[in-house]
């Protein structure tokens, strides 16, 4: 199809019939932007090793509404996490989110319509933070999600408000009929002192192929605390595009842990700017790929305002024909003094068939930071293995004890006990399989 002209075609029937000010605004501009654009080719740097111009010959079908897909409780409750009894489950469908299918339990919590947050008290917040990821995500597809914001969502947690139940966020795509592209969009501000807890995870309906090109931006003020968590766990019949952009305005402590299993081709970008002084992040990331999977980490972080800390771990297992990228940039700005920022990705290939591309990099503007980067790429460890074999230990048991040694810094990282465990159950699992 003829990409731009189907998307055009598209943007036009989505318009309101009446102006909305500044939402209909940020989607003209951002749709001029993606004609510009285009989807990403081999020759923008940042899709050098991630191909998914392609993918658009397949037909996806953009959705005008929820409805297109229809998603009933029983298809959500197989896809519940463990715990979602006690969490706040906010269900996007297609990339509308569903008030029917979601479910609030904190009153502490406000989850309104983004359309309605842009009108009304946060209407501020919506116009100084909707599409800050622009700034970073340079490219046809953030513009092409920015192009479409409808059925989106504002959450909000107020001044020292504790969240007290995790929010899950159920990514759903009915490609049960057709090939489906959903573009899910949120903006979540925590104000000062506010504590929330969040997991996003992803699902696709049907054998058909699904493309999801996600954006979620939060802002973090003063004194908050946020703990985020991505699975994706999904089909081969999938493709995702996931982006992640966390601002610190405020001194602040942010966690975020990346957990990829299965799936078609993943791109994750994360991007976190640590905007005032004396902010604190830690980026943990766990990637397990087989068959012909593809998985992309880009991920940002930047050092605008001084004496920040910033650890960075990435962590990769490849079997098969799988294909990872790595590439994580740390800036640090020139105002940035007293800077700590570590970056480190390990990776381990279990065939000789698979293959990773890694580059961490470092650019610096300041002359009084402490920063180290690096990365590697091997094997098991063949003394480890043959420790434990002369120990008794069968081979297939060795393997994944060691394995699951590798992972293990990573899956601590989760504070959520049910989450880990359930994580924990779908790697060892993985690991029966394929070292069976």
């Amino acid at each position: 199809m003829n990409t731009i002209a189907y998307f055009k075609e598209r943007f036009d029937q989505f318009q309101p019939g009446e102006d909305q000010g500044g939402l209909d605004k940020l989607r003209g501009q951002a749709f001029q932007t993606f004609s510009q654009m285009g989807i990403p080719g081999s020759k923008h740097e940042e899709w050098k090793y991630t191909r998914i111009a392609g993918l658009f010959n397949k037909e996806f079908q953009l959705p005008a509404d929820p409805l297109t897909g229809i998603v009933s409780p029983d298809d959500l409750n197989r896809l519940r996490l463990p715990g979602h009894e006690a969490t706040n489950e906010l269900v996007f469908v297609n990339g509308f989110y569903s008030f029917s299918l979601s479910k609030i339990r904190s009153t502490n919590l406000q989850v309104l319509a983004l359309e309605e947050a842009a009108d009304g008290e946060f209407r501020g917040i919506v116009n100084q933070w909707l599409g800050d990821s622009s700034h970073y995500q340079k490219d046809g597809l953030n513009a092409l999600n920015t192009a479409f914001v409808h059925g989106a969502v504002f959450i909000h947690a107020g001044k020292a408000e504790h969240i007290e139940h995790p929010l899950y966020i159920y990514h759903i795509t009915d490609a049960r009929s057709v090939n489906i592209l959903s573009q899910p969009r949120s903006l979540m501000y925590l104000s000062e002192q506010a504590h929330a807890q969040v997991v996003e995870n992803y699902a696709t309906l049907g054998s058909n192929e699904s493309f999801t090109n996600q954006i979620m931006e939060i802002i973090v003020e003063q004194e908050a605390r946020l703990e985020y968590y991505k699975v994706q766990n999904d089909g081969s019949n999938t493709n995702q595009v996931s982006t992640t952009h966390i601002r610190q305005i405020g001194k602040s402590f942010i966690q975020a842990v990346t957990i990829s299993l299965d799936g078609g081709l993943i791109r994750n970008n994360l991007n976190v700017i640590l905007d005032a002084k004396n902010c604190e992040a830690h980026l943990y990331g766990l990637y397990f790929q087989t068959g012909h999977s593809h998985i992309d980490n880009h991920t940002i972080v930047d050092n605008v305002k001084p004496n920040c800390l910033s650890n960075e771990l990435y962590k990769g297992i490849l079997n098969h024909q799988s294909t990872g990228v790595f590439n994580g940039k740390i800036f640090v700005r020139q105002p940035a003094q007293k800077t700590n920022a570590y970056q480190s990705n390990k990776n381990i290939l279990l065939s000789d068939t698979c293959s990773v591309n890694t580059k961490p990099q470092l650019e610096i503007f300041a002359d009084d930071v402490k920063c180290t980067h690096g990365c590697t790429v091997g094997r098991l460890n063949e003394e480890g293995l043959f420790y434990l074999q002369s120990r008794g230990i069968s081979e297939k048991t060795a393997r994944n004890l060691l394995l699951s040694a590798y992972a293990s810094d990573i899956l601590d990282q989760i504070k959520l006990l049910s989450l880990r465990g359930w994580v924990e159950k779908l790697i060892n699992e993985r690991l029966e399989k394929e070292l069976s």
